[in-house]
């Protein structure tokens, strides 16, 4: 897969929002022709000549050194995710190994089932690296009521985001976690750029939905790690909780799970919900349907 035009976006994208005096140039007077760096002043700051850099901002990072990428990303002032996603644009431009690229899992293991079953007091569920949710235990379900129950697993989150009305009543800031989500699906486009289903998803994205479309425009990355996030529950109203991705690397997938501030309304009604999960809803089957990975189909209420 060609990723020449990802890297010439990315790189532009990073360079034109870099002033001079950000990157601790001299200012010159006269009109500049762009709002940020020029290549030149990127070049001098990678300690490569312009012609070189121009190269790369063609979108040909093939046979590029590590050192000079990591004098680009400090030249770029790239955070954390975006030097990462440098390096795996680099990768990507590489000749394809023939042993192929990971593929992200629709199953979990019954261990894995047990640690959802045993967390009764956390919201939690099982995502892959497209953000298919393949798991989730009784309590996710009831914060989830009416979009996730045990018949539509998996369901895509982005599809949901961005396909699906019903996420901008269910997440009351719909703009910040549709940016963040755009971005953790960036990020993982440029990690494994021969992904079919990843690829056909962000298609599918990009043509029905305009939102998406401009997020992925930006070329912005972002690590899926912390975030707190205000959900619209038909039993509780709005309630502020942290998810936190905790990363199980040997399956390629991983467990968000959601907390409340101690003392907090929001630990109020996460206790509320725990109580009506336990007593109002069956208990959650192990089974997933694979062939509706990455697909998104309506939800059931549990309380039906």
């Amino acid at each position: 897969m060609e990723n020449s035009q990802d890297v010439r976006e990315f790189l532009m994208s990073r360079r034109s929002r870099i002033t001079p005096a950000q990157a601790g140039l001299p200012a010159y007077g006269g009109t500049r022709r762009v709002s940020g760096l020029k290549r030149e002043e990127v070049a001098m700051l990678a300690g490569v000549s312009t012609e070189y850099y121009a190269r790369l901002e063609r979108g040909n990072l093939r046979g590029v050194s590590d050192s000079v990428l990591e004098a680009l990303a400090a030249a770029l002032q790239l955070d954390e995710a975006e030097r990462a996603h440098l390096l795996d644009l680099a990768k990507a431009a590489a000749p394809p190994r023939s042993a192929g690229t990971r593929k992200a899992r629709a199953d979990v293991r019954p261990s894995i089932q047990g640690i959802l079953a045993g967390m009764t007091g956390t919201p939690a569920y099982v995502r892959n690296s497209r953000m298919d949710i393949v798991a989730a235990n009784n309590l996710c379900f009831a914060l989830y009521s009416g979009i996730l129950s045990p018949d539509t697993l998996p369901l895509n989150l982005a599809r949901f985001m961005f396909l699906d009305p019903r996420s901008q009543d269910f997440f009351v800031k719909w703009e910040t976690i549709a940016d963040d989500l755009a971005a953790a699906l960036r990020t993982e486009s440029g990690r494994n750029p021969r992904d079919r289903a990843l690829n056909s998803l962000i298609g599918d994205l990009a043509a029905g939905s305009t939102e998406f479309s401009a997020r992925w425009a930006r070329h912005n990355v972002r690590f899926h790690r912390s975030a707190r996030k205000t959900l619209h529950n038909p039993l509780v109203g709005d309630i502020e909780l942290t998810g936190d991705s905790l990363e199980l690397p040997g399956d390629g997938l991983a467990i968000i799970a959601y907390t409340a501030e101690p003392g907090s309304h929001a630990q109020e009604q996460l206790a509320f919900l725990t109580s009506w999960s336990s007593t109002n809803m069956r208990p959650v089957e192990t089974v997933v349907d694979h062939s509706k990975s990455t697909r998104m189909l309506p939800g059931r209420d549990p309380r039906d």
